[in-house]
């Protein structure tokens, strides 16, 4: 099991889920929409969601069934950045409503 980082996470790059991850394996650059969790280095430890305030990190098996393709799209980005970064890239997303 690992975490994954959902479509809410697309256009907010809020990153109070990096400030506690002690691990450091969320990721994100200022040319991505969202940040992405490494499943090599996540430790499955859970603290990264609940200081998500739009609500998009969800343990892999628990993730809606809606945002399955994030699963692939968080690892594929450790592998091919370029490939993932087009698959968030077509997204289109409504404006996030912030907790």
């Amino acid at each position: 099991m690992t975490y994954v980082i959902g479509e809410t996470c697309i256009d907010v790059k809020d990153k109070s889920c990096v400030e506690v991850c002690p691990v450091d394996c969320i990721i994100g650059g200022d040319e991505d929409r969202m940040l992405f969790i490494d499943p090599a280095e996540c430790i499955d430890c859970g603290a990264c969601v609940d200081p998500c305030p739009v609500d998009a990190i969800y343990a892999e098996e628990d993730l809606p069934p809606e945002w399955a393709e994030y699963t692939e799209i968080n690892r594929e980005y450790f592998q091919d950045r370029e490939a993932a970064r087009a698959k968030v890239a077509v997204k289109e997303v409504p404006p996030p409503q912030l907790d």
